[in-house]
C-alpha cells in the first residue's frame, strides 16, 4: 500500500507538459503587425504574479518607453525619468488613476497595478506624449514581434484568446475567441479594418494626437 501511495505522490508531482501556441496578427492589407498585446485567460486556476514583480515605464527623448507595456495584475510599475527635463505623468483611466512629478535622476516608488484593464498615460508638460499599460489577469501574455508573431507556452486546457492594441479599430468581440488546447496550435488573426494612425505619423509638439487612442 505504501508503495502505491508513493507512486501516486510521484505522479502528482510530475511537471505539467506545456503546449506551444503560435499567434500571428496581420493588418487589413495582410502585413504583419508588431507590438500587438496577446493574452490567454482561463477559468482553470492560473499561476499568480511572481512576488516582487516590477516592470518599468521610462521616459526617453520626451516619449514613453516602451510605448506599450503589458503586465500581469498585481505587478508594480516604476516610472524612471531618463530625460534631462521634468515630466508630469498622469492617468485618468478607471484601471489606474494617478499623477507623478518626475524630475531628472529621481524615481518615485513603483506603483501597484492591481486592476485589470487598459491604462492610458499622458504628460501634463508634453502634450504629445502618449503611452499605454495593459494589465492582464494571467501569466500567459506577450507582444508580437516584427513578424507579427508571438509564441506562448501554456498547459493544455480551455482558454480565451485576446488581442489588443491602441491602433486596432475592430470591436473586441471580433477579436476575442475561445481556445481549447490539447496539442500545439498555430493561429492567425486577420484585421478587417485599417489601423488608426501611429506615433510615426505625427510630429512632436502638435495637437494631432487627439485622434489617436
Amino acid at each position: 500500500m505504501l508503495r502505491i501511495f508513493s507512486l501516486l505522490i510521484g505522479l502528482f508531482c510530475l511537471p505539467v507538459q506545456a503546449l506551444e501556441v503560435l499567434v500571428s496578427v496581420h493588418t487589413q492589407d495582410n502585413q504583419p503587425m508588431p507590438g500587438a498585446v496577446i493574452y490567454l485567460t482561463s477559468e482553470q486556476p492560473l499561476p499568480p504574479v511572481a512576488e516582487g514583480a516590477v516592470a518599468e515605464m521610462d521616459q526617453i527623448k520626451k516619449q514613453f518607453s516602451p510605448h506599450i507595456l503589458v503586465v500581469q495584475k498585481g505587478t508594480e510599475v516604476s516610472f524612471p525619468n531618463s530625460d534631462s527635463i521634468q515630466h508630469h505623468v498622469y492617468s485618468f483611466s478607471p484601471a489606474k488613476t494617478f499623477q507623478l512629478q518626475l524630475y531628472k535622476d529621481q524615481s518615485p516608488e513603483p506603483l501597484p497595478f492591481d486592476q485589470q484593464g487598459k491604462v492610458e498615460l499622458g504628460c501634463n508638460v508634453h502634450d504629445w506624449m502618449l503611452g499605454y499599460i495593459y494589465v492582464v489577469d494571467t501569466p500567459y501574455f506577450g507582444q508580437t514581434d516584427e513578424q507579427g508573431q508571438l509564441k506562448l507556452n501554456v498547459p493544455a486546457g480551455d482558454y480565451s484568446l485576446y488581442v489588443r492594441h491602441p491602433r486596432i479599430q475592430e470591436p473586441s468581440a471580433n477579436l476575442d475567441q475561445p481556445l481549447t488546447l490539447s496539442a500545439d496550435q498555430k493561429l492567425k488573426v486577420q484585421l478587417e479594418q485599417p489601423l488608426l494612425p501611429g506615433l510615426d505619423d505625427f510630429e512632436e509638439d502638435t495637437d494631432e494626437f487627439i485622434g489617436y487612442e
